[in-house]
């Protein structure tokens, strides 16, 4: 399958403000070809702040980054029929720019006022911390869009946060009611949304393309030359001393699992 047939699609979760004790849980899938160089989580930047993530060999950015005082930054792409422009910078410099500040706010006016989103392909973002969640928008031509969200279950994939979405609603389905659950009976439940491997739409004409987007709907996706190919679950304490907490998998979750990870100890 070759690049320009399906844009790169992840899968955001984040729990903002939901569980007692714990005011961000995200939980991610990342989509990309198989044959796409990468590392699941490694130190992205050693200090100032610390930051940890996902990297893609290939243009050196990642998909899912959190900073040691809390800050988490995740993106998803817009699908394009004709491929990713290569002449603009890469996306996964976002995650990055805003995981910058020692807070979720301050990640995103500063990406906000000095970022032109014409110098990348377009995308969405989603960034948070203890006390805020930020929806990110880097489509329009007039500037950055942000939105700050109310505490709740925001779920992100490769639309517009409020556009109509199967997937959307089929990983809310999952998740049922969480407001009485442990934490740990929380990421047992995201643990099963991103290894399911229903496909929530079929396709829309008989094209090879269409096809590929239906298999893309489900929450954990397999094809011949394109999938997840890394989960991610983040998890931050209400003690601002406690540093976030990391599990990972190199591969789907499905079939590898997700390890404790400790880049900020």
């Amino acid at each position: 399958m070759a690049a320009a047939v399906l844009s790169p699609v992840c899968l955001l979760i984040a729990f903002s403000r939901v569980v007692p004790g714990w005011p961000l849980i995200v939980a991610a899938n990342r989509d990309e070809r198989l044959d796409r160089p990468a590392e699941p989580l490694t130190v992205l930047r050693a200090n100032g702040p610390r930051t940890a993530g996902g990297r893609d060999l290939m243009a050196g950015g990642t998909w899912l980054a959190v900073n040691d005082h809390g800050v988490v930054a995740g993106l998803t792409n817009k699908p394009a029929t004709e491929g990713r422009d290569p002449s603009k910078r890469s996306r996964g410099e976002i995650p990055l720019a805003l995981t910058v500040a020692d807070s979720a706010k301050g990640s995103v006016c500063s990406f906000r006022e000095t970022a032109s989103p014409g110098d990348y392909n377009p995308c969405w973002a989603l960034v948070g911390d203890r006390s805020s969640l930020y929806y990110v928008d880097v489509t329009r031509s007039e500037g950055v869009g942000t939105v700050e969200l109310s505490p709740g279950i925001h779920v992100l994939e490769n639309k517009p946060l409020e556009e109509p979405s199967s997937k959307t609603d089929h990983v809310k389905r999952m998740l049922g009611d969480v407001r009485k659950l442990r934490v740990d009976q929380v990421q047992a439940r995201l643990r099963r949304v991103i290894a399911d491997h229903t496909i929530n739409q079929g396709p829309a004409d008989d094209s090879d393309r269409a096809r590929l987007a239906s298999r893309a709907s489900a929450c954990c996706v397999h094809t011949e030359e394109y999938g997840t190919r890394s989960s991610m679950l983040i998890r931050l304490s209400s003690s601002p001393s406690n540093p976030p907490e990391i599990w990972t998998s190199d591969g789907p979750a499905c079939t590898n699992r997700l390890l404790r990870a400790n880049p900020f100890y």
